[in-house]
């Protein structure tokens, strides 16, 4: 039985949340710099079986596209040319940064880790994950 995964795309970082093997939990795995990603994807899928994998869908709060959808479509272009039998999820990822902050804020970070963009968005992606799990569970 393969994880799943989630990745929240930026055009710095990246992301990238995975499930334990049974799909229970998710959890933050690293975040990488965005030209690294299919590389750090390759290695990763050498290692573990993934089953899907699901990119955060950045949408503006009028449910449009906003002006980092268009590198997030390149991404998926790629992301599927170079794995082709990989099934690819879209899921939305409004509000994941501020639920992201709200948590380390909750779980007592100091305000320097606060600040460290690439744990914001590796908590975005363990939320991205979260979410699309309580979906498929039928639990949204």
């Amino acid at each position: 039985m393969g994880r799943l995964m989630a990745i929240d795309y930026g055009t710095k970082r990246v992301g990238i949340a995975v499930t334990d093997s049974l799909k229970i939990i998710a959890n933050g795995l690293t975040t990488v710099h965005s030209k690294d990603v299919l590389d750090f994807l390759e290695n990763y899928f050498k290692q573990e079986q993934v089953d899907c994998v699901v990119v955060g869908e950045p949408k503006t709060l009028m449910n449009e596209a906003s002006s980092v959808a268009k590198h997030v479509e390149v991404f998926v272009k790629k992301l599927k040319e170079k794995f082709p039998g990989m099934k690819v999820e879209r899921m939305d990822e409004r509000f994941t940064s501020r639920m992201a902050q709200q948590t380390m804020l909750m779980g007592g970070l100091k305000k320097k880790d606060r600040q460290n963009k690439e744990t914001v968005d590796r908590i975005s992606a363990t939320i991205i994950l979260q979410s699309y799990m309580e979906l498929i569970n039928g639990r949204i």
